[in-house]
């Protein structure tokens, strides 16, 4: 439902100079500002009309270009909404968000005014938001297709399944410990009824924790290459991220700190780590440069190993066993290596399957096509409704059992905006742009 507050203003396009700058209203005196500025009645909803725009307070001419409207059951902020297309100059913007402040009840919007307002008034639940924001910031392809499966909707009709069960569930047992007194409510479905409906959700929930995180799908797959000293690392590596980003030396230990650079390969964000290689030393500085190497090494998501397979190191990510310089050393001189990626960073060789299959490996990592991807503060929320239904699950007392259920009951509706904080609010809109 729209609520009576202040009318909002701001740039939606991009920034001047351009062909084309969009100047949105919306709120309670949007269609009455679109009338000060042309001087005319408005065209029929959403029906774009030639208009001339004037400053009320002087009737200057300002610029020329379209006025578009939308009242508030179908614009996107629930708010009667107004769209001025004008010529997208320095001088044009300014002078016509000039007039639109001077006049009563419009104030410049603030970042994710808008779309907090649709928030606001039911259009979005927060998740869409959340999705809407990951839209924005989106780079690559996948990327892009996360966001729009979040902002479409995909997440929220999950959450809600999840809240319609539980609200069942939550509602049989309210009514076993409000009326057990009654025959045909003591005879409804009782503790161990409720065991396995329960279970069935904390494994759905559990899925979805164990798909590929937001964090990673924005902050790319972790690659780090590892390995003994001179064995092709820095080489591996301006090559695999296109430019001498690293210092390459036949002298061994010439690396001594983590060198990262971000790429993009078969359309999957990548973060590619170069560190010093791995060997005991009595340097003071070397041994930081080894332990870091260590520390990226366990941390990474794939790791591209060019050291001996007998000495590689135990880590949680994918190995992908490498023999670098293929151009000085044979493959047939090391059989130890036999079944590893046989590359040489300098002619070339090898490096087309290198990389296929490092796409392969980080697309596993990666949500599958269509899918979304749950943001690290998403994540934590449906931990805590996961933990609260197991334990649904597990207890045999009615009482406890309807108290979990009721604390998982709120934590969904913390996903959906329901029973959000306005701080939470405040961190998410802050990192709108103005104007959206």
């Amino acid at each position: 439902m729209t609520r009576a507050r202040d009318t909002i203003f701001a740039l939606s396009s991009g920034r001047p100079p351009c062909a084309i700058a969009i100047i949105r209203l919306s709120g309670p005196e949007a269609l009455a500002a679109a009338r000060a500025v042309t001087g005319r009645d408005l065209p029929a909803p959403r029906r774009a009309a030639l208009r001339r725009f004037r400053d009320p307070a002087t009737n200057e001419l300002i610029d020329e270009g379209l006025l578009l409207w939308f009242p508030a059951a179908a614009s996107v902020t629930c708010e009667p909404l107004v769209e001025l297309h004008c010529h997208g100059s320095h001088a044009v913007v300014r002078d016509l968000q000039t007039s639109l402040a001077a006049l009563p009840g419009l104030r410049a919007a603030a970042a994710g005014d808008f779309t907090r307002r649709a928030f606001a008034n039911g259009r979005m639940d927060l998740a869409s938001v959340e999705g809407l924001g990951d839209l924005l910031a989106a780079e690559t392809a996948l990327q892009r297709r996360a966001a729009l499966a979040m902002m479409g909707g995909a997440l929220s009709r999950r959450i809600e399944g999840w809240t319609h069960d539980l609200r069942r569930l939550a509602a049989q047992v309210e009514a076993r410990l409000d009326f057990s007194d009654e025959g045909d409510v003591a005879d409804s479905a009782g503790p161990a009824d409720l065991a396995a409906p329960c279970a069935r959700i904390a494994g759905e929930i559990a899925a979805e924790l164990a798909k590929p995180s937001a964090e990673r799908l924005k902050d790319g797959v972790r690659v780090a290459i590892g390995g003994p000293p001179n064995a092709g690392k820095s080489t591996l590596f301006n090559a695999l991220i296109g430019r001498d980003a690293a210092i390459v030396s036949p002298q061994a230990g010439t690396t001594r700190d983590v060198i990262e650079a971000s790429v993009a390969i078969g359309g999957i964000p990548m973060v590619i780590a170069d560190s010093a290689g791995l060997r005991e030393t009595g340097d003071v500085i070397e041994r930081i440069g080894v332990d870091r190497a260590e520390a990226l090494l366990a941390a990474a998501d794939i790791i591209l190993w060019l050291g001996d397979e007998a000495v590689r190191p135990e880590v949680d990510g994918v190995l992908l066993q490498v023999a670098a310089k293929a151009d000085l050393v044979k493959a047939a001189s090391t059989p130890a290596l036999a079944g590893a990626h046989v590359v040489s960073a300098v002619t070339g060789e090898g490096m087309d399957a290198l990389l296929i299959a490092l796409q392969q490996a980080g697309g596993d990592l990666m949500p599958a096509p269509g899918d979304y991807a749950l943001s690290q503060r998403q994540r934590d929320v449906l931990a805590r409704v996961l933990v609260a239904v197991r334990e649904a699950a597990l207890l045999t007392d009615e009482v406890l059992i309807g108290e979990c259920l009721r604390m998982a009951l709120t934590a969904l509706d913390e996903l959906t905006g329901r029973a959000t904080t306005e701080a939470v609010l405040d961190e998410l809109f802050a990192g709108f742009c103005i104007g959206k």
